[in-house]
């Protein structure tokens, strides 16, 4: 089926649903295009909250699709691909977080948004790749921080603000592709570019980039720019909205592997098909969604 007619048939289940569309940046161009609004996870989180909508189809990955389905209880959560899972968040279990929590006894436990359900319910914040260093800045100095699931981000965030945290041994295995060589060769082939990278990467390539910055992070920054040449060093589908976001700069990516094979699961067919037969339905189970709707809302 052609892309005009999915996107006709689209439009149609829309407004028989009463539906909206949020999609995260690093999906297709053509999700994100028929997609009513885009954006980074706490962008996606904020916007989900605010919907009037009662169908809301997301079009990212698990862990998202349930923040949405956590902070809209009432509403109707639907994923064209229940599939489209995150490595990342399968790293760690709730289990895992209640053994941290006797290990560090008092540590205030931050939870980065890509995680489980669960997870996000045993602890007591969560945050996004744009305000981790913000939300574990609000907790004194002199308690600990237990940061899951993702060592890198929390390294990144203990070297913004000098101070210690215990890392989970979490990871984004898309980020973990990119190496310093990749920087190193990238600066050599686009001479003068500015290295931009995700926190995600490993301590060594934020080290060597110019700036780091969550996605949304990078489209405002080049927003701002507009003119320049720039290395981006995270998932390669961000490189469409920053371009659509700022047409005169030049942007390279750090290399053409660096892909989230669970995000291009979503496409234009499976939308259509979800409004279609409305499925696949996300569900929380209450106890579990109480319980983490405290840590995102006190992260919004």
């Amino acid at each position: 089926m052609k892309n005009n007619t999915l996107l006709d048939n689209l439009k149609g289940y829309k407004k028989k649903r009463d539906a909206v569309i949020l999609a995260h940046n690093y999906t297709i161009r053509e999700v994100q295009d028929a997609a009513d609004f885009c954006g980074d996870s706490l962008e996606l989180a904020k916007k989900a909250k605010t919907v009037t909508q009662k169908v809301i189809l997301f079009c990212g990955v698990r862990f998202m699709a349930e923040t949405a389905k956590i902070l809209n209880p009432e509403k109707t959560v639907l994923m064209p691909d229940y599939h489209a899972g995150c490595p990342m968040a399968d790293m760690i279990s709730a289990e895992d977080v209640r053994r941290l929590r006797n290990t560090y006894p008092g540590a205030a436990v931050i939870c980065y948004v890509n995680s489980t359900a669960e997870v996000k319910a045993e602890s007591d914040v969560c945050c996004t790749s744009s305000n981790a260093a913000s939300v574990v800045g609000k907790f004194p100095v002199t308690q600990p921080v237990v940061f899951v699931p993702d060592k890198f981000l929390g390294r990144f965030v203990a070297s913004q603000l000098n101070r210690s945290i215990h890392c989970w041994e979490g990871y984004c295995p898309v980020h973990q592709r990119i190496n310093p060589e990749m920087i190193a060769e990238s600066k050599i082939r686009y001479p003068g570019a500015e290295v931009i990278v995700h926190p995600e990467c490993h301590d060594k390539v934020c080290a060597t980039a110019d700036k780091v910055l969550s996605t949304g992070q990078m489209i405002a920054y080049l927003k701002e720019k507009q003119q320049g040449t720039f290395i981006i060093g995270t998932e390669t589908g961000m490189l469409y909205p920053l371009q659509k976001n700022s047409p005169s700069a030049g942007l390279y990516a750090v290399s053409d592997e660096v892909i989230c094979p669970n995000m291009k699961k979503n496409t234009l067919k499976k939308m259509v098909s979800a409004l279609e037969k409305m499925e696949t339905v996300v569900t929380v189970s209450e106890d579990i969604a109480l319980r983490a709707r405290k840590s995102l809302e006190a992260m919004l």
